[in-house]
């Protein structure tokens, strides 16, 4: 019998404080469909909602020491996913102007100062989610695209077999094309010249 099912909220942060892994698989269990199906109302992307929800499940765990609760677990969650849901629309903003901006660059030529804000801006969200990744992942990711750095040098240079530095370049990646896609490549383009 799960012992876990029968402590209220209150109980189950405090013991999620402490790094309980079994307090936060319940607070998942009781948690997770409800924010997904909260995340979908809004999104009405169920991919987007997913990611969403994880991401909030991912920083409660990692921020679970930082946790002040004023009010319910449930107030506390709710917030929170509300606030990621808005932090994704605001992103989702950025593209469409920085590609209404591109395709404004591709058929008359120009590019404007407020081209090159909207560029900064998702250069920001882009080396945000690059932070966002977990630290070997990231700092093979930042070796080969940013030091540019072969996958035998960083193998090299980290003490890893060439195989390692592949699937972690693979797997940020397929962490960030979902989230920027096209746009990485264009900006990279850009920043080249």
């Amino acid at each position: 019998m799960n012992l876990y099912r029968n402590l209220s909220d209150h109980e189950l942060v405090e013991l999620l404080k402490s790094a309980d892994d079994a307090a936060y698989e319940e607070i998942y269990k009781r948690y997770w469909a409800l924010l997904f199906r909260h995340a979908c109302k809004i999104l009405h992307n169920e991919d987007e909602a997913k990611d969403v929800v994880q991401d909030l499940f991912t920083a409660l765990w990692t921020k679970r020491r930082e946790i002040n609760l004023n009010s319910s677990l449930s107030s506390y969650l709710y917030s929170a996913i509300r606030y990621k849901i808005f932090d994704l629309i605001d992103k989702h903003k950025v593209r469409s102007r920085y590609l209404a901006s591109l395709e404004s660059f591709i058929q008359e030529g120009q590019y404007s100062s407020e081209d090159a804000i909207r560029e900064k801006q998702l250069a920001v969200l882009i080396e945000k989610e690059i932070a966002g990744l977990p630290e070997k992942m990231r700092e093979v990711f930042e070796l080969s695209r940013k030091s540019n750095l072969s996958h035998k040098e960083i193998a090299k240079k980290m003490g890893i077999s060439d195989q390692t530095v592949k699937k972690q370049i693979y797997n940020a990646i397929k962490i960030l094309r979902p989230k920027f896609g096209l746009f990485l490549i264009i900006l990279r383009f850009f920043s080249a010249n």
